[in-house]
Formats: C-alpha cells, sequence, structure tokens
C-alpha cells in the first residue's frame, strides 16, 4: 500500500517553566505516531541559566525509552536520520519556561486602542507594567517619569484608525522617542508599532535610529475592529527573542530547528485554530493549557483564534496570582473532607516554592484540584469579558497540565474541568497526557496532516462526551427526556432533573445516537441544533449529562456540599468502572 505520508520523523522540544520534554513522532505502517516522550528538570534558571542541559537530559530520557539513538557522537541532536536508524529527519522547539517580559503599552483611547494593546499583551508571557493613553491625565513629564521607571523590555504602540488622523499618533511616538533617547541603549526597549500604517516608515526611520521597531498591520483599523492575530507573530518572535538573551543554548537549538522557536501558547493557539477548521465552526474548539507559572485559553471558531495568556496564574510558581485574591472559602467549598483554611493556604504557598512537586495524598489532591477549579473559573470568566462574542459552548475541549496528565484520575481530571469551566451545550473533553499540543502546534503550519493523525491515533485521552442543558427550572424538575439508541437496536430512556449528573450507559469507545427532548424552556446547546439526534462516542468515563445549572451552584450547609461532591464523583467513577 502506497503510504500518504512522506515518512519525516519529527523530535519535538517542549521547554516549560518546570520540566522540558522530549517528544518522539513518525510514520508506522504509513501513519504518523506518538513513540514515546522523555522528561527532565528544565535548567533554564539557576545555577545553569542554560536550557541545553536540560534538552540533553530529556533527550537521552528518550533513547533510553526508546532504544533508538537520537544524540550524535558530539552529544548533539542527529539531524537527519541515518541509514543506521539513529537520528531524526526534523526538529521543532516551543518554549515556555523564562522570567516575564516587562510590557509597556500606549494608545490613544484608553477603552479602544490602548484595550486592543492590552489584549494584544496578553497573548504572550509577558506583564503589563505601565499604560499611557492620550487621556492620560498626567503631565508629559510625569508619563515620561513613568516610562522610565517601568524598565519595561518592549513597548506596544498603537492607535489610529487606518487612513484617519495622525497627529494624536505622532504625540504618543514622541514621548516614546524621548524616552529611548534618554535612556541608555542598552536599556532601551525594543516597539512593536501596530497603529495607523500611515505613520509606520516614519517611526521606523526615526525612532528605529535609537531601538529596534518592529511594524505590524494596524491592530485597530476601524474604531469598533479588532484583529490582533498579524501582530501576534511579531510579538511571539520578539518575546522569544528577548527570553533567549536571558537564557542560554536557544541559538544552538534554532540553527538545527525546521521552524522558528514559538511560544508554547502560540503554538497551542495554532493548534486551536488548524483544528476549528476541520471542526464544526460554529461550535469551535478550545485548548486549556494549567502550567505551573501560567494558564492559556485557546479559543478558535472557523480559524478566528482567541488567545489568552494568563501569568501568573498556575499550579507552581503562578500560584501566587492566584493566592493574592483568593479567598479561603472559595477553595474549601470544592473539599469533600474537612481541611482548616490554615493548612489548605500553607499546602498551596508551598507550591509555589516546590512547583515541580505532586499531592502525595487524597488531601492535598483534592485541595490542588479545588484550586484548578478556581484557576479554571476565573480564567475562563476574563476570556469571556474580553471577547463577548464567545460563550463557553464548544466542541470539543482539549487540557493539558500535570494536574490532570499525572496526578488526576480520568473522572477527577473531567469533574474539574466541568466545575472549572463550565462549558454549555454538547462537547467531548479530552486530555492531553503527553503535553503534545504545542508540539503540534509548531509542525501544523508545514505539516497539517501529522496533527490530524496523531488525534486520530488516539495519543489524546478522550474523557466522555457529555451534554450541558441550561434551564431556570426548579431542583428536582424534569427538564430533559434523552432516548440512546445503540447500533444494534436497543436503546435506553432517561428523564433528566434540574440540578443532576446523570450518567448513560454508554461505554469507552462505543456509539450511540442520542435524541434530546427539551422541557420547560430548557435550551439544550446555543450554537448547535439538537433535533433528529446525534452521535456520541463514549470516553473513559463513558457520557453524562450535566443538568447541575449554570452558573454550578454548591449547597451552602457544609455536609450536603460535602455529600453533594462525593455522590458526583461516584457518579464518574461508576461510569469509568462499568
Amino acid at each position: 500500500m502506497t503510504s500518504v505520508v512522506d515518512a519525516d520523523s519529527l523530535l519535538a522540544i517542549d521547554i516549560g517553566s518546570v520540566n522540558t520534554r522530549a517528544l518522539l513522532f513518525d510514520a508506522v505502517d504509513g501513519q504518523y505516531h506518538f513513540l514515546a516522550a522523555g522528561a527532565a528538570p528544565s535548567t533554564w534558571g539557576a545555577p545553569f541559566f542554560d536550557i541545553g542541559e536540560g534538552v540533553h537530559l530529556a533527550v537521552t530520557r528518550l533513547q533510553e525509552i526508546t532504544s533508538r539513538p537520537l544524540l550524535n557522537s558530539e552529544n548533539r541532536i542527529q539531524i537527519p536520520t541515518q541509514p543506521d536508524g539513529s537520528g531524526v529527519d526534523k526538529l521543532v522547539v516551543t518554549l515556555s519556561a523564562g522570567r516575564d517580559v516587562r510590557i509597556l503599552i500606549m494608545g490613544l483611547l484608553a477603552d479602544v486602542s490602548l484595550e486592543s494593546a492590552r489584549h494584544l499583551a496578553s497573548t504572550t508571557y509577558g506583564t503589563v507594567i505601565e499604560a499611557i493613553s492620550l487621556n492620560d491625565t498626567r503631565r508629559q513629564d510625569v508619563q515620561l517619569d513613568a516610562i522610565l521607571q517601568a524598565n519595561a523590555d518592549l513597548v506596544i504602540l498603537a492607535g489610529g484608525t487606518e487612513r484617519g488622523s495622525t497627529r494624536s499618533v505622532s504625540k504618543m511616538v514622541e514621548l516614546a522617542l524621548l524616552a529611548s533617547r534618554t535612556l541608555p541603549s542598552d536599556k532601551r526597549p525594543r516597539i512593536i508599532y501596530c497603529g495607523n500604517q500611515l505613520l509606520a516608515k516614519k517611526i521606523q526611520e526615526v525612532v528605529g535610529r535609537y531601538t529596534e521597531v518592529q511594524v505590524t498591520p494596524n491592530i485597530r483599523p476601524t474604531i469598533d475592529l479588532e484583529d490582533l492575530e498579524p501582530a501576534q507573530d511579531t510579538l511571539t518572535r520578539t518575546v522569544t527573542s528577548l527570553r533567549g538573551q536571558q537564557m542560554g543554548g536557544l541559538d544552538q537549538l534554532s540553527l538545527v530547528s525546521a521552524a522558528p522557536i514559538t511560544q508554547n501558547a502560540n503554538a497551542m493557539g495554532r493548534l486551536m485554530r488548524f483544528l476549528s477548521e476541520l471542526y464544526d465552526p460554529i461550535k469551535g474548539v478550545l485548548g486549556v493549557d494549567l502550567g505551573a507559572s501560567s494558564t492559556t485559553l485557546a479559543a478558535a471558531m472557523g480559524g478566528k483564534l482567541h488567545l489568552n495568556v494568563f501569568r501568573p496564574m498556575g499550579l507552581g510558581a503562578g500560584m501566587e496570582g492566584l493566592l493574592k485574591t483568593l479567598e479561603p472559602a472559595d477553595l474549601l467549598r470544592w473539599l469533600p473532607m474537612d481541611v482548616t483554611p490554615s493548612d489548605a493556604m500553607d499546602y498551596l504557598w508551598q507550591k509555589t516554592l516546590y512547583p515541580s512537586s505532586l499531592p502525595l495524598t487524597t488531601t492535598t489532591l483534592a485541595i490542588e484540584l479545588a484550586a484548578a477549579r478556581e484557576i479554571l473559573r476565573r480564567t475562563s470568566d476574563q476570556m469571556l469579558e474580553r471577547y463577548p462574542q464567545l460563550n463557553m459552548s464548544f466542541e470539543p475541549i482539549f487540557a493539558g497540565g500535570a494536574v490532570f496528565a499525572h496526578a488526576a484520575s480520568p473522572g477527577q481530571a473531567l469533574l474539574t474541568l466541568l466545575d472549572g469551566l463550565q462549558p454549555h451545550g454538547l462537547t467531548t473533553l479530552f486530555v492531553d497526557p503527553y503535553g503534545l499540543m504545542s508540539a503540534l502546534g509548531a509542525v501544523a503550519p508545514a505539516n497539517s496532516l501529522l496533527p490530524v493523525q496523531i488525534l486520530e491515533s488516539g495519543a489524546f485521552q478522550n474523557l466522555g462526551a457529555v451534554i450541558c442543558p441550561v434551564s431556570s427550572a426548579r431542583p428536582g424538575t424534569v427538564i430533559l427526556r434523552a432516548r440512546l439508541v445503540f447500533d444494534d437496536g436497543n436503546e435506553t430512556r432517561v428523564d433528566v432533573k434540574q440540578g443532576s449528573l446523570v450518567p448513560l450507559p454508554v461505554r469507552h469507545g462505543q456509539t450511540a445516537r442520542l435524541y434530546l427532548e427539551a422541557q420547560r424552556g430548557t435550551e439544550i446547546d446555543p450554537r448547535r441544533r439538537t433535533s433528529g439526534g446525534f452521535k456520541i462516542i463514549g470516553g473513559v468515563c463513558g457520557a453524562l449529562i450535566d443538568a447541575r445549572g449554570r452558573p454550578l451552584a454548591l449547597p451552602e450547609d457544609s455536609g450536603k456540599r460535602k455529600e453533594t461532591l462525593l455522590r458526583w464523583s461516584q457518579v464518574v467513577d461508576s461510569r469509568r468502572q462499568a
């Protein structure tokens, strides 16, 4: 049989803030497969300040697992594959390690171009440390002092609709120019100009004498239109370059990489944008990466990407971003056992010091999953506020992160995602147990076949199909009548009550057709017609109807709340054992 793939093997290196992973892909019997992964602690920080040692250890571990030599006699990655089968044909590298890039944003109106600049900054691993707009009430000398004291690595300068007035934008440019001329040459921030293109050439000529200037298409071409995607690639390259100055070893990898080194979040965003063109363009897809230092949500619909990086907001060093605003009661409400507020908070503060540690007891795992729920809830709410045209009705949803891949059971992962994201409508939830999303996103532009075949190969764990209707009916009222028809002609009928979590008798890998009849004004899915039924495939947790309501409300009484949490866990676990 003739293969449709070019049989190129691929090694993907993902350099995270805690761990570095080496992922190997190759063609087997005419299909791309994920073969194995090797991991090692990242060495971008002290005492190494060089990613090379972590990469070497991860690749060495991958060699041990696969018995395939990947390093040559000089301990460098062997590219391309040799006649004896050693080495790989191509290498791609993704990066999320490194300190935050300090970003200064400048725009005309605070709620227009400045807000778009803020949205652009939120698509990468950076922190906005100062914002200046035309309606800033501070005197110009005070604004200049603020710029100088910000010690920014990067300035995002936006403003002016296309072919609109240039005078106001010129004032902002003059302020940035004055700051660049005042600062020492090694302290001058790089500038990304993404405003009115009538000024682009002049800015490059004048400001470019003092610092590096990158020009991108206008991110706010009209007053009502925001378009970040053309500027995102430039921002990614700039942030990668700035982070490369913080750590050694990236330059050597970039020389042998088949594609430019890209930020992990942007690579995952590419994958979601790619998949949104394959799946239902009306529903869209969502990627979630709950990392140690940051949380990334990448929502895409019909090829349009909405990328959101929340930092610091993670289950390691990024836990500090959650703990600064977290009330102990918000955390304790998710725990099905008695834990004192001080014990719970102490554990999470310890996690900021030892981000690679895994929970060792049922209680510490419950605390970590409770924190994960709060992070998902807060970040998804912020995403929906930032992009009001979205809603939490995606199909499918992909989730990555150590807490889902290594700590939680499939049932715990499923409940955490449902409780945190609170999706609406019909969806299927997948976990990325090997951290493949960024690697597939990095390779997708050059090889669109590989990510599709990897997804079809079962490398992602299907947790289950879930239907999340929304109703204003009283708890205990029947809001949905479901009829499940199997391939052999057998069928099952289920009445679903408001406030319940109902398992469907669908085994892992089993297909069935589901017919739903809404009762009492219940909305089944805001973006998909359900008349005529639809096919579902059972995951490791089978299939569920989540009629617990949106927003999800827990009983006020402590005893009833714990009983409710345990009952939900038993529902999911019983389906996994079925």
